[in-house]
Protein backbone atom coordinates (compact mmCIF):
# COMPACT_ATOMS: atom_id res chain seq x y z
CA UNK A 1 0.00 0.00 0.00
CA UNK A 2 1.28 3.43 -1.20
CA UNK A 3 1.98 5.81 1.56
CA UNK A 4 -1.18 8.12 0.64
CA UNK A 5 -3.24 5.43 1.15
CA UNK A 6 -1.83 4.87 4.35
CA UNK A 7 -2.65 8.43 5.17
CA UNK A 8 -6.17 8.20 4.04
CA UNK A 9 -6.37 5.32 6.33
CA UNK A 10 -5.95 7.31 9.33
CA UNK A 11 -7.89 9.89 8.55
CA UNK A 12 -10.70 8.46 6.98
CA UNK A 13 -10.97 4.79 8.94
CA UNK A 14 -13.87 5.72 11.97
CA UNK A 15 -15.59 8.68 12.68
CA UNK A 16 -13.39 10.19 16.35
CA UNK A 17 -13.97 9.20 19.41
CA UNK A 18 -15.82 11.41 22.01
CA UNK A 19 -14.26 9.65 25.18
CA UNK A 20 -11.12 10.99 24.09
CA UNK A 21 -11.57 14.50 23.47
CA UNK A 22 -8.17 16.05 24.69
CA UNK A 23 -8.22 18.51 28.31
CA UNK A 24 -6.65 21.06 27.48
CA UNK A 25 -4.80 20.09 24.50
CA UNK A 26 -2.53 17.63 26.98
CA UNK A 27 -4.63 14.33 26.47
CA UNK A 28 -2.22 11.04 26.38
CA UNK A 29 -3.19 8.05 24.78
CA UNK A 30 -1.08 4.77 24.55
CA UNK A 31 -1.28 1.85 22.16
CA UNK A 32 -0.01 -1.16 22.28
CA UNK A 33 0.02 -2.56 18.25
CA UNK A 34 0.25 -6.42 18.53
CA UNK A 35 0.65 -8.44 15.46
CA UNK A 36 0.13 -12.13 15.48
CA UNK A 37 2.77 -13.19 12.81
CA UNK A 38 6.35 -12.91 14.14
CA UNK A 39 9.22 -14.29 12.31
CA UNK A 40 11.43 -14.75 15.23
CA UNK A 41 8.73 -15.76 17.36
CA UNK A 42 5.44 -17.02 16.50
CA UNK A 43 2.15 -15.60 18.51
CA UNK A 44 4.69 -13.41 20.38
CA UNK A 45 1.45 -10.97 21.68
CA UNK A 46 0.21 -14.86 23.29
CA UNK A 47 2.64 -15.77 24.74
CA UNK A 48 2.47 -17.12 28.29
CA UNK A 49 4.43 -15.72 30.60
CA UNK A 50 3.62 -17.23 34.27
CA UNK A 51 -0.10 -17.39 33.15
CA UNK A 52 -0.68 -13.81 31.27
CA UNK A 53 -0.25 -13.36 27.80
CA UNK A 54 2.90 -10.91 27.13
CA UNK A 55 0.23 -8.32 25.21
CA UNK A 56 -1.74 -7.98 28.58
CA UNK A 57 1.26 -8.21 30.89
CA UNK A 58 1.75 -4.77 28.94
CA UNK A 59 -1.19 -3.37 29.04
CA UNK A 60 -1.55 -3.82 32.52
CA UNK A 61 1.70 -1.95 32.73
CA UNK A 62 1.04 0.82 30.79
CA UNK A 63 -2.59 1.36 32.88
CA UNK A 64 0.08 1.86 35.71
CA UNK A 65 1.44 5.03 34.81
CA UNK A 66 -0.03 8.32 35.63
CA UNK A 67 0.10 10.58 32.39
CA UNK A 68 -1.90 8.25 30.90
CA UNK A 69 -5.66 8.44 30.18
CA UNK A 70 -6.33 5.82 27.92
CA UNK A 71 -4.43 2.38 27.24
CA UNK A 72 -5.64 0.32 23.75
CA UNK A 73 -4.12 -2.59 22.38
CA UNK A 74 -4.15 -1.96 18.67
CA UNK A 75 -4.41 -5.56 16.79
CA UNK A 76 -5.79 -7.03 13.15
CA UNK A 77 -6.18 -10.99 14.80
CA UNK A 78 -9.27 -11.70 16.74
CA UNK A 79 -7.00 -14.51 19.21
CA UNK A 80 -5.59 -11.53 20.27
CA UNK A 81 -8.27 -8.92 20.86
CA UNK A 82 -9.98 -11.90 22.51
CA UNK A 83 -7.25 -12.08 24.91
CA UNK A 84 -7.30 -8.60 25.84
CA UNK A 85 -10.82 -8.10 26.02
CA UNK A 86 -10.74 -11.22 28.26
CA UNK A 87 -8.60 -9.10 30.89
CA UNK A 88 -10.50 -6.41 30.63
CA UNK A 89 -8.55 -4.25 28.38
CA UNK A 90 -9.72 -2.11 25.31
CA UNK A 91 -9.36 -3.38 21.84
CA UNK A 92 -8.96 -0.98 18.62
CA UNK A 93 -9.35 -3.36 15.13
CA UNK A 94 -7.13 -2.40 12.82
CA UNK A 95 -6.08 -3.67 9.31
CA UNK A 96 -3.88 -5.99 8.50
CA UNK A 97 -1.59 -4.23 5.68
CA UNK A 98 0.08 -2.06 8.01
CA UNK A 99 4.03 -2.87 7.66
CA UNK A 100 4.99 -1.19 11.67
CA UNK A 101 3.77 -0.53 14.84
CA UNK A 102 3.94 3.18 14.07
CA UNK A 103 1.50 2.66 11.23
CA UNK A 104 -0.79 0.85 13.12
CA UNK A 105 -0.94 3.77 15.61
CA UNK A 106 -1.48 6.09 12.78
CA UNK A 107 -4.81 4.69 12.16
CA UNK A 108 -5.90 4.69 15.78
CA UNK A 109 -4.74 8.17 15.92
CA UNK A 110 -7.86 8.68 13.05
CA UNK A 111 -10.05 7.00 15.55
CA UNK A 112 -9.17 8.07 19.04
CA UNK A 113 -7.80 11.84 19.33
CA UNK A 114 -5.48 13.01 21.37
CA UNK A 115 -2.51 15.07 21.87
CA UNK A 116 0.38 12.84 22.18
CA UNK A 117 0.35 9.11 21.60
CA UNK A 118 2.78 6.68 23.14
CA UNK A 119 3.37 3.73 21.09
CA UNK A 120 4.54 0.74 23.88
CA UNK A 121 5.88 -2.57 22.32
CA UNK A 122 3.81 -5.36 22.90
CA UNK A 123 7.02 -7.47 23.44
CA UNK A 124 8.03 -5.25 27.03
CA UNK A 125 5.99 -7.26 29.72
CA UNK A 126 7.37 -5.45 32.42
CA UNK A 127 7.73 -1.95 31.17
CA UNK A 128 7.63 0.17 33.98
CA UNK A 129 5.24 3.17 34.21
CA UNK A 130 7.75 5.72 35.38
CA UNK A 131 9.46 5.30 32.02
CA UNK A 132 6.28 5.83 30.70
CA UNK A 133 5.63 9.07 32.46
CA UNK A 134 9.14 10.20 32.11
CA UNK A 135 8.89 10.06 28.02
CA UNK A 136 5.59 11.94 27.74
CA UNK A 137 6.96 14.95 30.09
CA UNK A 138 9.08 16.75 27.30
CA UNK A 139 6.35 16.03 24.77
CA UNK A 140 4.01 18.19 27.72
CA UNK A 141 6.71 20.43 28.36
CA UNK A 142 8.13 21.37 24.46
CA UNK A 143 4.66 21.89 22.35
CA UNK A 144 7.34 22.12 19.11
CA UNK A 145 8.90 18.46 20.13
CA UNK A 146 7.28 16.17 17.60
CA UNK A 147 8.58 12.80 18.63
CA UNK A 148 10.90 11.15 21.58
CA UNK A 149 12.11 7.89 23.01
CA UNK A 150 13.76 5.88 25.46
CA UNK A 151 17.20 4.63 26.50
CA UNK A 152 19.65 3.57 28.90
CA UNK A 153 23.45 2.96 29.25
CA UNK A 154 25.00 0.22 27.13
CA UNK A 155 27.57 -2.02 29.53
CA UNK A 156 27.10 -5.53 27.95
CA UNK A 157 29.82 -6.89 25.74
CA UNK A 158 27.19 -9.42 24.02
CA UNK A 159 24.43 -6.96 24.07
CA UNK A 160 27.02 -4.04 22.42
CA UNK A 161 27.71 -6.63 19.73
CA UNK A 162 23.80 -8.11 19.42
CA UNK A 163 22.15 -6.98 16.16
CA UNK A 164 18.55 -7.36 17.88
CA UNK A 165 20.21 -4.92 20.62
CA UNK A 166 19.40 -1.54 18.88
CA UNK A 167 22.23 1.55 19.78
CA UNK A 168 21.57 4.88 19.42
CA UNK A 169 24.31 7.60 19.62
CA UNK A 170 22.87 11.75 20.79
CA UNK A 171 24.17 15.22 20.43
CA UNK A 172 24.46 17.26 23.10
CA UNK A 173 20.90 18.16 23.41
CA UNK A 174 19.88 15.39 23.67
CA UNK A 175 18.35 14.33 20.54
CA UNK A 176 18.90 11.42 18.78
CA UNK A 177 21.86 11.29 15.74
CA UNK A 178 21.68 7.81 14.62
CA UNK A 179 19.97 4.48 15.56
CA UNK A 180 21.64 1.34 14.12
CA UNK A 181 21.91 -2.40 14.77
CA UNK A 182 25.68 -2.07 14.94
CA UNK A 183 27.70 -0.92 17.83
CA UNK A 184 27.86 2.38 17.96
CA UNK A 185 29.85 4.79 18.21
CA UNK A 186 32.46 2.46 17.50
CA UNK A 187 35.38 2.99 19.23
CA UNK A 188 38.83 2.79 17.44
CA UNK A 189 40.77 1.37 20.75
CA UNK A 190 38.22 -1.06 21.44
CA UNK A 191 35.82 -1.65 24.87
CA UNK A 192 32.30 -0.20 24.84
CA UNK A 193 32.47 3.50 25.18
CA UNK A 194 30.74 5.07 28.13
CA UNK A 195 28.26 7.07 25.60
CA UNK A 196 27.09 4.04 24.62
CA UNK A 197 23.47 3.65 24.52
CA UNK A 198 20.46 0.68 24.10
CA UNK A 199 17.78 1.75 22.63
CA UNK A 200 13.98 0.98 24.47
CA UNK A 201 11.35 0.39 21.93
CA UNK A 202 8.69 2.86 23.20
CA UNK A 203 8.10 6.32 21.54
CA UNK A 204 5.81 9.17 22.15
CA UNK A 205 4.08 10.98 19.25
CA UNK A 206 2.95 14.59 18.82
CA UNK A 207 -0.62 13.63 16.60
CA UNK A 208 0.09 16.20 13.67
CA UNK A 209 3.80 14.42 13.53
CA UNK A 210 2.19 10.62 13.73
CA UNK A 211 0.23 10.91 10.35
CA UNK A 212 2.59 12.66 8.59
CA UNK A 213 4.77 10.12 9.47
CA UNK A 214 2.73 7.44 8.12
CA UNK A 215 2.29 9.21 5.04
CA UNK A 216 6.08 8.94 3.86
CA UNK A 217 7.60 6.28 2.33
CA UNK A 218 9.95 4.35 4.35
CA UNK A 219 13.73 5.84 4.14
CA UNK A 220 16.66 4.29 2.47
CA UNK A 221 18.74 3.81 5.94
CA UNK A 222 15.33 2.80 7.56
CA UNK A 223 15.21 0.14 4.76
CA UNK A 224 18.62 -1.28 5.28
CA UNK A 225 18.73 -1.45 8.96
CA UNK A 226 14.96 -2.30 9.41
CA UNK A 227 14.57 0.22 11.79
CA UNK A 228 11.18 2.58 11.59
CA UNK A 229 12.66 5.54 13.25
CA UNK A 230 15.10 6.61 11.09
CA UNK A 231 12.64 7.04 8.43
CA UNK A 232 12.22 10.62 11.24
CA UNK A 233 15.87 11.07 10.90
CA UNK A 234 16.32 10.91 7.61
CA UNK A 235 13.51 13.64 6.74
CA UNK A 236 15.04 16.13 9.50
CA UNK A 237 12.87 15.81 12.29
CA UNK A 238 14.48 15.88 15.74
CA UNK A 239 13.91 12.74 18.32
CA UNK A 240 14.60 13.65 21.54
CA UNK A 241 15.95 10.37 23.96
CA UNK A 242 15.10 10.24 27.26
CA UNK A 243 16.64 8.26 29.77
CA UNK A 244 15.27 5.27 31.01
CA UNK A 245 14.35 5.23 34.55
CA UNK A 246 13.99 1.61 35.13
CA UNK A 247 14.93 -0.27 31.81
CA UNK A 248 13.28 -3.50 31.11
CA UNK A 249 13.67 -6.31 28.88
CA UNK A 250 12.61 -6.63 25.11
CA UNK A 251 11.38 -10.00 24.12
CA UNK A 252 12.64 -10.73 20.39
CA UNK A 253 13.71 -13.96 20.50
CA UNK A 254 12.70 -17.21 22.42
CA UNK A 255 15.50 -17.11 24.94
CA UNK A 256 14.14 -13.25 26.00
CA UNK A 257 11.16 -15.50 26.61
CA UNK A 258 12.57 -18.00 28.65
CA UNK A 259 14.34 -15.25 30.61
CA UNK A 260 11.05 -12.95 30.71
CA UNK A 261 9.29 -16.22 32.17
CA UNK A 262 12.07 -16.98 34.49
CA UNK A 263 11.81 -13.38 36.05
CA UNK A 264 8.09 -13.00 36.68
CA UNK A 265 8.27 -16.48 38.46
CA UNK A 266 10.71 -15.27 40.83
CA UNK A 267 9.15 -11.97 41.31
CA UNK A 268 5.60 -13.59 41.91
CA UNK A 269 7.80 -15.77 44.25
CA UNK A 270 8.95 -12.93 46.16
CA UNK A 271 5.23 -11.33 46.63
CA UNK A 272 4.90 -9.35 43.43
CA UNK A 273 6.03 -6.00 42.83
CA UNK A 274 7.47 -3.77 39.40
CA UNK A 275 9.94 -5.99 37.45
CA UNK A 276 12.71 -4.68 34.82
CA UNK A 277 15.65 -6.44 32.90
CA UNK A 278 17.74 -6.79 36.10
Amino acid sequence: MVALEYFNLCLHAQPFDERSLPLGGRSVIAVIPARYGSTRLPAKPLSDIAGVPMVVRVWRQAKLARSIERVAVATDDDRVAEAVTAAGGEVIMTSSVHPSGTDRIAEVAGKLLADVYLNVQGDLPFVDPADLDALITPMLAEPDLSMATLATPLTDPEEWHNPNVVKLVCDERGDALYFSRSPIPFARDGGIPPQARRHIGVYAYRRDFLLRFAALQPGVLEMIEKLEQLRALERGYRIRVVASVKPSLEVDTAEDLARARQIAVAVAGAGGGDVGAE
